[in-house]
């Protein structure tokens, strides 16, 4: 029997926990499957949870993009948590939205327990989770869709909210001194990095929205360099992840520009920048806690009937990693968790 059938009737039970909360705190690649679009499997695959519930499989399905080393911590908390609770994880991902949405219905169509799904476009996701809740397979959301997961079904959310993260980030413009400053989106269309400038906007008016092809590194590069040239007013410029705020060092470089940068996410290499000085702050997000609530959460649901969050969001972010407590962050970085 699966630990869904096993469920039954679960879905009745109440949300009997919130953990949501707002403002930042001081610190708190193409790749589908081989197999035709149905989700790989990940993590260690062993069937040997530290749990003595019943074997159970989630798919996790995401919008990664190739050579984003975020994705990195979220698969390793959703493997993590895998272990533990004695699950087979299914990770895939494509960064096109309809893809995405393929990659999702399969796992519906391979009767899986449970899906974890990033909603960085939602509306095409739509049709796919209805499918699932249709079979009775919940769903959970994580890292984008902060304002679209309720109005589909979805159980639960875990991510940061864009539009505060943003926000903070323009009040430490204005306390930082700064003048005038580009955000940089690598995606058009992602609703949670199109939330974050927005919100960047609306504390520090003096702010650009600059869009690059996320998926080209090196015309990432030469479009923020042209812009630099063409603007020399620009003092800081805000990236809204890691690889793209080191990107931007070089860009400033190349332009010959002293502006500042501050960053969205972190990964071992941006830890050292805020080490050395070139990047100035990054938001933290944890992404490697996404990973491992949104697994863990889905376990929780098919074995106890517990849902977190009494119907908000479960923040986990944003919080402000600079200077002052970048050795708190380093250790862990460096064993690929944050």
């Amino acid at each position: 029997m699966s630990a869904r059938a096993k469920s039954g009737n679960v879905r009745t039970f109440k949300r009997v926990a919130a953990l949501a909360g707002a403002g930042l705190l001081a610190l708190g690649v193409v790749s589908c499957s081989s197999t035709g679009g149905a989700p790989e499997q990940s993590g260690d695959g062993a069937g040997g949870g530290t749990v003595d519930t019943p074997r159970m499989t989630i798919a996790m399905i995401t919008h990664e993009v190739p050579g984003d080393s975020f994705w990195d911590l979220i698969r390793k908390g959703a493997e993590a948590a895998a272990k533990k609770d004695n699950v087979e994880l299914r990770y895939s991902n494509d960064p096109e939205a309809p893809n995405q949405a393929n990659l999702v219905q399969s796992a519906v169509d391979s009767d899986v327990d449970g899906i974890a799904v990033t909603l960085a476009k939602p509306d095409a996701m739509k049709a796919a989770i209805g499918a699932a809740e249709a079979k009775n397979i919940p769903v959970v959301a994580f890292n984008a869709g902060m304002d679209a997961w309720k109005p589909l079904g979805v159980k639960e959310y875990f991510g940061q909210d864009g539009r505060i993260a943003g926000q903070g980030v323009g009040d430490r413009l204005r306390a930082e001194g700064a003048t005038k400053s580009i955000c940089i989106i690598q995606e058009q269309g992602h609703v949670d990095l199109e939330a974050r400038c927005a919100g960047v906007k609306e504390t520090f008016p003096a702010t650009e929205i600059l869009n690059v092809n996320g998926k080209d590194m090196p015309s990432v590069e030469s479009t923020i360099t042209a812009k630099l040239q063409q603007d020399p007013s620009i003092d800081y410029i805000v990236a809204l992840g890691a690889p793209f705020a080191l990107t931007a060092v070089q860009s400033a470089k190349n332009a010959g520009s002293t502006a500042k940068i501050g960053t969205f996410d972190t990964n071992a290499a941006l830890v050292e920048a805020i080490q050395g000085g070139t990047v100035q702050w990054a938001v933290d997000q944890q992404p490697y806690l996404q990973g491992y609530l949104a697994v863990d959460s889905l376990w929780l649901y098919l074995s106890n009937g517990n849902v977190i969050g009494g119907g908000q969001p479960t923040l986990t972010g944003p919080a402000f990693i600079d200077k002052s407590n970048i050795d708190a962050v380093a250790e862990y970085a460096k064993g690929g968790t944050r």
